[in-house]
């Protein structure tokens, strides 16, 4: 198990029922980012990685 998990399990556990945009989602990672500048290479990385995801390789 990743570090990571256990945030992702927690995000799971205690948002999995929360709808949310992907407006919401990209303010929110915004946010972060604005809050924490040394993440910025990851969060881009996972947005545009998410954005692309269901481009054909």
């Amino acid at each position: 198990m990743y570090f990571t998990d256990r945030g992702i399990e927690e995000l799971a556990q205690r948002r999995g029922d929360t709808e949310v945009t992907l407006d919401w989602l990209a303010e929110k990672l915004t946010e972060f980012v604005d809050v924490h500048p040394e993440f910025e290479t990851a969060v881009d990385r996972l947005a545009t990685w998410l954005a692309r995801e269901d481009d054909e390789e």
